[in-house]
């Protein structure tokens, strides 16, 4: 479920009135900032203002339907009172445009029983829809008036896309219309393509050659350094082509830059969620569009067998588009990565906090937080364990015993500090810490918006050393229980 809670309207002082349902219907897309597609949308409204929305795609069995109505009554109508208090009333949207021979009426008919399931689940917390439509095949039906002279049975026709009085207004106070979401989700979408078998087989390659590698005793750390050094390559170049405009062209020419050996590792190497988290830090800037434009190349990659890998990839991509200010991307990217992986962790946080409209602000802070302590200089390091004294630096020897235990083994905790530095804490340690502070940041925000219970949203277990994630349908390759959940 999408849930969007930004006031309707441009950020500024413009206010936009709607006066009847057509104008309502045309004003749609730009409420949400999209056109919707087979979608049920329910926007609040308070003291005659637009408020929190939340969109769900339309179940296509009707046994689903009244939970599904509890459901988004339940999250609109709780978020709302969580921020803004009760709304005064609601708005019902029930979109869905003909796939076969069937009529924009017969849809908005089938659809009806729906349009009386979300009426009830609203009124049973109190709060009256005030109007229920109907939007297909170009033409929009109002389920509260039941006059022909206003509301003929075939329809009223919607104007062409951007030439209504609404749209114009709309235009006027800076709101905008993005492109469909089947468009955004196919950007994000694995390839089927004639180069599949080559990717797939790319990716066979690099999981036949990093699992050695991890059995041998290799650093987590040092496979990490490679996937984050190959990431940054590939993305610079991404820096030497036109900024791209959102279209199959801009997305085909990122292709080319991406071999599929680099894609492979790539997508091989963000499995490790402590990898991935670093990844994370490339949110802002002139890097965030580019490191954006790659994790989108990297969920086409992951066809056939690998498509639960697509996990990380589309999380990436969710939180640098929430982090640039894209709630549409953010949450169909989120939501297409739990689709991938259901216990992805990072997805399920994020998808929680940008459904709740919180800022990201706090994650960013953590981030770098964890990137400066990341850089800070053997010296440095020094002067600040002298600096918090003899009971930090016990802390950091502990820290130490602890974090060897979950570590990839094959060195010991000496060889991975450094010669002569016995009470600094090893790598995989911080990358530890680093990684618990992402996920505290996110459950801490959460918390304090009263979006969760405390606890709620923990992945089924967290321990074990890295491994590559065993694609769907085939055999495991490497030791068994070593997967790292989200």
């Amino acid at each position: 479920m999408t849930h969007h809670s930004e006031a309707a309207g441009a950020p500024g002082t413009e206010q936009i009135t709607l006066r009847n349902p057509s104008e309502l219907a045309e004003a749609l897309p730009y409420l949400l900032g999209f056109k919707p597609e087979d979608s049920i949308v329910l926007v609040a409204l308070h003291r005659g203002r637009f408020g929190g929305r939340v969109r769900l795609g339309i179940p296509e069995r009707p046994g689903d339907w009244p939970s599904v109505a509890e459901e988004m009554a339940k999250c609109l109508i709780g978020g709302c009172e969580r921020k803004d208090g009760t709304p005064d009333g609601i708005v019902a949207f029930l979109c869905r445009d003909p796939k076969t021979t069937e009529t924009g009426r017969q849809i908005r008919e089938r659809l009806q029983p729906l349009a009386q399931m979300l009426r009830l689940a609203c009124g049973r917390l109190d709060v009256p829809v005030v109007e229920a439509l109907c939007i297909s095949d170009d033409h929009f039906w109002s389920y509260s008036c039941p006059v022909e002279e206003c509301c003929p049975p075939d329809g009223t026709p919607l104007a062409a896309s951007g030439t209504s009085v609404t749209a114009a207004a709309m235009t006027y106070a800076g709101i905008q219309v993005r492109r469909p979401l089947r468009e955004m989700r196919a950007r994000l979408t694995p390839w089927q393509t004639a180069a599949v078998p080559q990717q797939e087989h790319a990716l066979d390659a690099a999981a036949m050659a990093l699992v050695p590698r991890i059995l041998a005793g290799v650093p987590r750390a040092e496979v990490a350094d490679e996937t984050l050094d190959l990431a940054r390559r590939v993305w610079s170049r991404f820096g030497h082509l036109p900024t791209g405009d959102g279209t199959l062209e801009s997305d085909l020419r990122d292709d080319e830059q991406l071999a599929h050996d680099e894609a492979a590792r790539l997508i091989l190497g963000l499995q490790d969620r402590l990898t991935r988290d670093h990844a994370a830090e490339w949110m802002e800037g002139d890097e965030a569009p580019l490191a954006l434009r790659l994790w989108r190349a990297l969920a086409r990659r992951c066809v056939g067998p690998y498509g639960e890998h697509a996990a990380a990839p589309l999380t990436l991509a969710g939180w640098v588009a929430w982090s640039l200010g894209d709630r549409v991307e953010a949450g169909e990217a989120l939501d297409m990565a739990l689709a991938a992986d259901p216990r992805y962790v990072f997805a399920r946080l994020l998808m929680e906090a940008c459904s709740a409209d919180l800022d990201p602000e706090p994650v960013r802070r953590s981030l770098r937080k964890t990137r400066d302590e990341r850089n800070v200089t053997p010296s440095e390091a020094k002067s600040q364990r002298t600096f918090d004294g003899a009971g930090a630096g016990a802390a950091a020897g502990a820290g130490t015993g602890a974090g060897s235990s979950t570590g990839v083994k094959g060195k010991g905790a000496a060889d991975r500090n450094g010669a002569g530095s016995p009470g600094r804490p090893s790598a995989e340690d911080s990358r530890e810490q680093a990684e618990d502070r992402v996920t505290r940041a996110l459950e801490a925000a959460l918390r304090r918006r009263g979006s969760r219970r405390a606890g709620a949203g923990k992945g089924p277990s967290q321990a074990g050393a890295y491994a590559p994630r065993r694609p769907q349908g085939r055999r495991r390759v490497g030791r068994q229980g070593t997967r790292r959940d989200g």
